[in-house]
């Protein structure tokens, strides 16, 4: 297994432009976000990147939205995503569209998103699978340095692991994108959808809702107690003649 935490630089995508056939990866994303906005609540929903930036959430109930990137021009805050501007516990809802493709330390992106969470708070994540057509495609050498090949792909499964060390809760999971094409997309995602979920595993891409949970270290004793009933002690005692 490929560590997680590399020292080599990759060019990341600040727009989906940057990225061939992005117009169905956009689509594809944005139709399942729709489906999940009207189940956010909140006040603050932060999308972390250029990638999550340009993805529309009008349908959403929290107002209060922070698109925060260096160079795509959607954004209202710039900072670096290893040390986001928040406090602790501040941010309800967190969208981040392929931000661990094109990310150096994973774990640590992870964490610092895991610290501007609040309890309860949901962790939308978006990827490339290695074990699919579009990660094949990234051991052709002359493919390993254009996008989106260039960056790296982590099977859905090994996300899942990272989260659940983060006591995160999987509660949605899709995979789909068997075939990556753009044209006849229809016909490929009705093909797709007839072969059932043992196409899963080999599909280009997945959509993951994670909630944090948050489980006390010590179990919390109540305030009062049981008072004890004392029995009553015989006492024997010798009368002197």
């Amino acid at each position: 297994m490929r560590p997680a935490r590399i020292s080599r630089k990759i060019t990341q995508p600040h727009s989906w432009d940057d990225l061939p056939k992005h117009k169905w990866v956009r689509d594809a994303i944005q139709m399942r976000l729709d489906e999940w906005c009207p189940k956010l609540f909140g006040y603050h929903m932060l999308k972390l990147g250029g990638l999550s930036c340009e993805i529309t959430s009008c349908n959403c109930n929290i107002q209060h939205q922070i698109n925060l990137d260096i160079k795509n021009p959607v954004h209202n805050v710039i900072a670096d995503a290893y040390d986001l501007p928040f406090l602790e516990k501040s941010i309800d809802v967190v969208l981040m569209a392929h931000q661990l493709d094109y990310c150096l330390d994973p774990h640590r992106l992870l964490r610092e998103v895991d610290r501007v969470m609040i309890d309860d708070g949901y962790l939308i994540l978006t990827g490339f699978n290695p074990i699919s057509l579009s990660g094949l495609n990234s051991l052709m050498p002359w493919r390993r340095r254009t996008m989106p090949w260039c960056g790296r792909m982590f099977t859905p499964h090994r996300v899942k692991d990272w989260l659940s060390v983060l006591n995160y809760q999987v509660v949605h999971m899709d995979s789909y994108g068997l075939v990556p094409v753009k044209k006849q997309r229809a016909i490929w995602t009705w093909l797709e959808n007839g072969i059932g979920n043992w196409s899963a595993p080999f599909c280009s891409q997945y959509f993951i809702v994670a909630r944090k949970r948050t489980y006390p270290l010590k179990p919390i004793k109540p305030h009062w107690k049981l008072k004890r009933r004392l029995a009553p002690v015989r006492l024997n005692c010798r009368v002197k003649s």
